[in-house]
């Protein structure tokens, strides 16, 4: 009976806010999904499928993610530069296997007007095709090298597969890096250092933890030497993403491009390249691993507003001196460098208040009330457990700090306790299965084959999708000796993580 009051209650509040969320996270991920990131503002759909508009809520999350990189990569020295959207035929089909990964997804430009265009014009899926002649040009000897340029962009893919806003757009937003080098050296370090402010975008500001490792010769990068990336889990689904890459392209490019300079001793080398990238896609990440059924939970270091003040007026209560407190305490917030507001529309409710600000995901409300007024204190209440507290206005700069650095640590901790949680380690088939069925993000040894991989993916094919390596995390467990393959019974090489992906 207390849960059909309880609905009944639920239903009476959705009524009377207009808010909260049709759909359970647990009950049915996809629909949770696509109503939050429209009631909490961050995207709008658009008439064009696969396509979404980004909303302030979105930008100011991805404007802190590449105020970070900017900064760290100008650091390392490496240059913004920008490259025209398209791209002809014949130079995006110079690298036969790099043209091959991307050809299904390319959009392309056949009209002006109302005339057809003699020679179709490409939309650009990633730029290096676009770049590198550039780079030939550019690059005569050693002193020319190394030449390391970034570049802040949309990108088209013209995605078929079921479009997911964040996930799967056939638009997104990136930065993608080009480097040349004269040394593999150099270039093999800078795919691990990239790779490293990849894993703090996703561990320090948006609270995700992520595995760094190699992805399998059939994952990597089309045209590449070797690909690395960072791989986040989604429990919920039981599916990996990709977070980011950093792919180390070899001398592949170099050679379909021409990219040569003279060495030290007067001969003729070829460049080794660089090439990574990550993408809005981070932001999807963020609403899958922490949202809940209220709504976004967003991490302090990243969200667009931090704290969110609501006066909370009794009948009888001074209304003006309410606000004024409000008022104040959105002063020295931001003063101390908190981005606050308040919230003082007169024809909301608190309660209506609490509900909107809830499903924003904004981490932090404080509330102010009569009884507040005369303590001189306020309430704070936490987004990420609903914990409630009295503060003393004298100490609320160092405490609203305190809260909000245990907001982001805790927000990742349950989130890497409930991705541990989900892994499985594995030595079988039939257990590979079992744990594939289970949503499992599955550690298995390998013996390294494609022709396995190839072959794990079609047996495992069906309405979910097939299982495949996600990747071959750097931090090897230790392999007993005589250890075999899961899949092939042949001798494992390696401990590599599998599962379903987005």
């Amino acid at each position: 009976m207390a849960s059909r009051n309880a609905n009944a209650r639920k239903k009476e509040v959705k009524k009377e806010t207009g808010l909260g969320l049709t759909y359970k996270k647990d009950e049915n991920f996809g629909e949770w999904y696509s109503e939050v990131v429209v009631s909490g503002e961050m995207i709008e759909y658009y008439d064009i499928s696969g396509c979404y508009i980004l909303r302030p809520w979105t930008m100011t999350i991805w404007e802190t993610l590449q105020a970070f990189f900017d900064a760290e990569i100008k650091k390392m020295n490496i240059k913004n530069a920008y490259f025209p959207l398209f791209v002809t035929e014949n130079v995006l089909q110079k690298e036969k296997d790099h043209i091959e990964g991307f050809a299904p997804e390319v959009a392309w430009v056949t009209k002006s007007g109302q005339s057809d265009l003699e020679v179709p014009i490409a939309i650009r899926p990633t730029s290096e095709t676009v770049m590198y002649p550039y780079f030939s040009k550019w690059i005569r000897g050693h002193r020319d090298l190394p030449l390391r340029l970034n570049q802040w962009c949309n990108v088209v893919r013209w995605e078929f597969s079921h479009p997911t806003p964040f996930i799967r757009s056939r638009e997104f937003l990136w930065q993608e890096g080009h480097t040349a080098f004269a040394t593999k050296v150099e270039a093999d370090q800078e795919v691990l250092e990239i790779l490293e402010l990849y894993r703090r975008i996703y561990e320090e500001f948006l609270a995700i933890p992520v595995v760094k490792g190699r992805k399998s010769e059939l994952e990597k990068f089309a045209g590449g030497l070797y690909t690395t990336s960072v791989e986040a889990f989604i429990p919920n689904t039981g599916r990996g993403i990709q977070g980011a890459t950093s792919h180390c392209l070899g001398q592949n490019f170099a050679k379909m491009f021409q990219i040569n300079f003279e060495n030290e001793k007067g001969e003729r080398a070829m460049v080794w390249q660089n090439s990574w990238a990550y993408t809005t896609r981070t932001i999807g990440v963020m609403v899958m691993v922490h949202g809940d059924d209220k709504g976004l939970v967003l991490p302090p270091r990243v969200a667009s507003l931090q704290i969110i003040v609501v006066p909370v007026p009794y009948k009888d209560a001074n209304t003006d001196a309410i606000f004024e407190a409000c008022r104040s305490t959105v002063q020295k917030l931001s003063d101390a460098g908190f981005r606050t507001e308040a919230d003082l529309r007169d024809n909301y409710s608190p309660g209506w208040k609490y509900s909107h600000w809830e499903m924003k995901g904004v981490p932090l409300r404080i509330e102010i009330g009569p009884k507040d007024l005369a303590n001189n204190q306020v309430r704070v209440v936490r987004r990420d457990n609903g914990v409630k507290k009295d503060i003393p206005v004298s100490s609320l700069v160092e405490q609203v700090k305190e809260i909000l650095s245990s907001i982001q640590e805790t927000l990742f901790n349950a989130a890497k306790e409930k991705r541990d949680a989900c892994i499985k380690v594995i030595n079988t088939w039939d257990e590979f299965i079992a744990a594939l069925n289970d949503k499992k993000l599955i550690l298995a040894p390998w013996c390294d084959e494609e022709e396995v991989e190839k072959d794990v993916k079609a047996r495992t094919k069906g309405e979910l999708g097939a299982a495949k390596t996600l990747c071959t995390p750097f931090d090897q467990p230790r392999l007993p000796e005589g250890t075999l393959c899961f899949a092939s019974g042949k001798p494992a090489k390696k401990w590599t993580y599998w599962g379903r992906s987005y």
